[in-house]
């Protein structure tokens, strides 16, 4: 399988489309700060990864999530060369929360928000005229998910061009339950290092656009092809991730891909920040990829990003895809002791790194064991 990726677009607490976001994490510079939509003094955690949209402080608004959404789609459209007129081009939507947020402010402030707004295909409609939408809630991997969906539609001969997108907002419940969880909350994420001590949450979305492999388009940019999505959902805890069923995530992915661990150029990591989550991750990658000719070069983005969730990744994708075009690789900021497990990996660190990647494995791995692991070479 290979197919074509023709546009993309992203939002995020770094930057207000891809081009931007790939510019700060390259520069190491992170989005996070004092929360703004809740009430600080409720929560021991008082930093997130949030978009700045709000008109102050402690004020919240309704529908930031679809806004994003939108924002994404449509750069990533735009990208492609389709236009605003999306009425023939099925959009795929994955995400953990949905409109959560507007639900809580309506239920808890009396926020004007109707029932048809839960669902991201009413805006998608009067944006662009999508008539063909589906939203996938599969947690932290979701959109992942529908990038393996959109690229099953296509095979199928279901249609063309197919614009898979993620997002989430986030929400005051999700950000209580981390706090709670998290009583001696994280200053910093700190994928892969020794003292992290959990994740943080942010704001983002992320889209890109498909085609099918022999069908011309009038316009954008091949910025690389997707060679296969690798699934698993084991159900086996309700957050506690598989070390076997991630394994078996990315082995899926290479049968798929017609790939081998020794062919992959670079890794995007899931790399949470959670003391469980990482180790599991590093563990199952250590399983697959043994001493694969001297392994690839490791990164994520998510010190920087915060956790976004159902976006977070194709907000990967989009950054990986990025790496293939500029040979510039992101750090792994606020990494400075790596745990013994990832001792004598090729992981970026620091600062901003110059590699060639033709191919790059990005993952995604979310609460209840759905697992999501992406191939995807570059154009």
């Amino acid at each position: 399988m290979r197919v074509p990726i023709i546009g993309v677009g992203a939002v995020a607490s770094i930057g207000r489309d891809a081009d931007e976001i790939f510019a700060n994490l390259c520069a190491g510079r992170g989005g996070l700060g004092p929360l703004r939509g809740f009430d600080g003094e409720l929560y021991n955690g008082k930093q997130l990864f949030e978009i700045d949209d709000r008109p102050e402080q402690g004020a919240d608004r309704t529908l930031r999530a679809t806004e994003f959404l939108l924002d994404a789609v449509g750069q990533a459209a735009a990208d492609a060369g389709l236009g605003e007129d999306l009425t023939g081009v099925p959009v795929l939507v994955g995400t953990g929360l949905r409109e959560l947020r507007s639900a809580e402010l309506w239920w808890r402030d009396g926020a004007p928000f109707g029932v048809d707004r839960l669902h991201f295909g009413t805006a998608l409609r009067e944006r662009f005229g999508t008539a063909d939408t589906l939203t996938i809630s599969n947690a932290c991997s979701a959109s992942l998910y529908t990038l393996a969906l959109g690229a099953d539609l296509l095979a199928l001969g279901e249609a063309d061009t197919v614009i898979v997108a993620g997002v989430d907002s986030i929400t005051e419940s999700m950000h209580g339950l981390a706090d709670r969880v998290q009583p001696n909350p994280p200053t910093a994420l700190r994928t892969l290092d020794v003292n992290r001590r959990g994740t943080i949450l942010g704001d983002g979305a992320a889209a890109v656009v498909l085609r099918g492999e022999h069908v011309r388009w009038p316009g954008g940019r091949l910025w690389g092809k997707l060679r296969g999505v690798g699934m698993t959902c084991d159900a086996k805890h309700p957050t506690a991730p598989d070390p076997a069923q991630v394994a078996e995530a990315m082995r899926q992915a290479h049968r798929l891909a017609g790939t081998r661990p020794e062919d992959i150029d670079m890794v995007l990591l899931h790399g949470t920040g959670t003391p469980l989550n990482d180790l599991v991750e590093i563990t199952a990658y250590g399983e697959v990829f043994g001493e694969a000719a001297g392994g690839p070069v490791l990164t994520g983005i998510k010190p920087m990003t915060g956790h976004t969730s159902g976006s977070a990744g194709l907000l990967s994708l989009v950054t990986t895809l990025q790496v293939m075009a500029t040979g510039k690789v992101p750090p792994l900021v606020n990494l400075e002791q790596p745990i013994e497990e990832a001792a004598g990996l090729r992981l970026v660190r620091g600062q901003e790194a110059k590699h060639d990647v033709a191919l790059a494995q990005v993952h995604g791995f979310g609460f209840g064991g759905v697992n999501a692991v992406a191939i995807v070479e570059g154009s």
